[in-house]
C-alpha cells in the first residue's frame, strides 16, 4: 500500500466512523445532546467530502491504486452503516429503510466482486441511479444526525422522508446492477 493523499483521506474517513458512534454512546453528560447532534452531522459531512476529495486527488495526482479502489468503497460503507445503525437505535431512522440500504450495499458489493472475478467489472460500474441513491442517502443522514429543528425547517422529518426515498432508489439501483450482470452472464 502506498501512502499518499487519497489513501490518507480514506483512512481518515475510516477513523472517523468510530468517532461518530462514540459521540452518541459516550458517558451521559459528556456532551449536550444538541452539541452531539451538531458534531456528528459535521463529522459525517466532512467524511462525505473526503470521499469526493480522495477520488479527485487520486485522478488529478495520478495516484490511483488497486488498494485505494478497494478501500474507498469500504470506508464509505462503514460510515453509512455505522450512522444508520446509530440512527435506528436513536429512533430517528426506520429499521426497514436502514436494512434495505445496508442489504443493498452488501449485495451490490458482492455482485461487483463476483463480476470482477469474471473480468466483467465494467458491467456493474457505478451508474447514474447509484449516484442518485448515494446523493439522497448522503443528504438524509446528516439531517437525521442533526435532528434539531431549525426554525420552521424540520431536519428529522426531511431526513426520514429522504431516507425512504434513498431506500426506494436503493432497490431500483440494485435491480439495475443485477440486470446488467445478468446480461453478461447470459452470453
Amino acid at each position: 500500500m502506498t501512502w499518499n493523499w487519497p489513501n490518507t483521506l480514506t483512512w481518515l474517513r475510516i477513523s472517523a466512523t468510530p468517532l461518530l458512534v462514540l459521540l452518541f454512546y459516550a458517558p451521559s453528560g459528556w456532551l449536550a445532546p444538541a452539541l452531539t447532534n451538531r458534531l456528528a452531522m459535521l463529522l459525517f459531512v466532512l467524511a462525505s467530502l473526503t470521499d469526493w476529495l480522495d477520488g479527485y486527488l487520486a485522478r488529478r495526482l495520478g495516484q490511483q491504486s488497486a488498494f485505494g479502489a478497494f478501500l474507498d468503497p469500504v470506508a464509505d460503507k462503514l460510515m453509512v452503516v455505522a450512522a444508520l445503525v446509530v440512527l435506528v437505535d436513536l429512533g430517528r431512522a426506520n429499521a426497514i429503510a436502514a436494512l434495505i440500504i445496508i442489504g443493498r450495499e452488501i449485495t451490490v458489493s458482492a455482485l461487483r466482486e463476483w463480476m470482477a472475478h469474471l473480468g466483467q467489472s465494467q458491467a456493474v460500474a457505478v451508474a447514474f441511479i447509484g449516484k442518485l441513491k448515494t446523493a439522497t442517502q448522503m443528504t438524509a443522514i446528516p439531517f437525521l444526525l442533526y435532528a434539531d429543528p431549525l426554525g420552521s425547517f424540520d431536519p428529522l422529518w426531511w431526513g426520514r422522508w429522504l431516507l425512504w426515498l434513498a431506500a426506494l432508489l436503493t432497490i431500483l439501483s440494485m435491480v439495475y446492477y443485477w440486470r446488467m450482470a445478468a446480461l453478461i452472464l447470459r452470453r
